[in-house]
C-alpha cells in the first residue's frame, strides 16, 4: 500500500494564505497602524485647535457685544451735553444783583435743579464731566483753544475751561475746550 500524500487539494487548505516566514505582513500592518495613529493625532490636534478658535471667537464677540451695549447711548448722551451746557450758561448769566429779586432767584433755582438732575442721570449711565482746571494739559482729553502767558502756573497747565469735557465710561465723549498757560523763556526762573 502506498502512503497517501497530503496535497492542499486533498486537505482542503487551499483557501489559507501562505505563511510569511519573513514577517513582511506584520511589518506592513504595524506601519499602517502607525500611519493611522499619526493621522488620528493630527485630526485630534486640528479639532482641539478649531474648538479653541471657536471659544476665542465666542469671547471676542461677547466682549464686542458688551462694549456695544455699554456705549450704545454715546450719541444720545453727546446730544444731551448741549442741553447741560445751555443750563450751565443760563445759571452763569444771572448776576448777584439779579438774584436779589425773588422771582429770578426761584427761576435760577429751578434751572439749577434741572441741571443737577440732568447731571445725576448722566452720571448714572456712566457719563462724567472732565474737570481739567489746574491740571496739566492732556491732548487725549483736552482741546486747547488758546495759550496765554501766565507766570503763576507751570507751563502747559490748564488755566481756563471754556467748555467742560465728558467721558462715557472709559471713552472720551467730548474733549474739554481749554486755555493753556505758557511761560516765556524770559519769565522762567533760572
Amino acid at each position: 500500500m502506498c502512503p497517501k500524500q497530503h496535497t492542499p487539494e486533498a486537505t482542503g487548505t487551499d483557501h489559507l494564505p501562505d505563511l510569511d516566514p519573513s514577517g513582511l505582513a506584520d511589518r506592513k500592518a504595524a506601519a499602517r497602524i502607525a500611519e493611522l495613529e499619526t493621522e488620528l493625532g493630527e485630526t485630534k490636534d486640528r479639532l482641539l485647535r478649531a474648538l479653541a478658535d471657536q471659544e476665542n471667537i465666542r469671547r471676542q464677540v461677547r466682549r464686542e457685544r458688551d462694549d456695544a451695549v455699554k456705549h450704545a447711548v454715546s450719541g444720545f448722551a453727546g446730544d444731551l451735553l448741549k442741553t447741560a451746557d445751555t443750563l450751565q450758561r443760563a445759571i452763569a448769566s444771572v448776576s448777584q444783583e439779579q438774584v436779589a429779586d425773588d422771582s429770578i432767584r426761584q427761576l435760577v433755582s429751578g434751572i439749577a435743579a434741572t441741571e443737577r438732575e440732568l447731571m445725576e442721570v448722566l452720571n448714572k449711565h456712566g457719563i462724567r464731566r472732565i474737570e481739567p482746571l489746574g491740571q496739566p494739559f492732556d491732548p487725549s482729553f483736552h482741546q486747547a483753544l488758546f495759550r496765554r502767558n501766565d507766570t503763576r502756573t507751570a507751563d502747559g497747565t490748564v488755566i481756563d475751561v471754556l467748555q467742560p469735557g465728558y467721558l462715557h465710561h472709559d471713552r472720551l465723549l467730548r474733549p474739554a475746550l481749554v486755555g493753556v498757560s505758557t511761560v516765556d523763556d524770559d519769565d522762567q526762573p533760572s
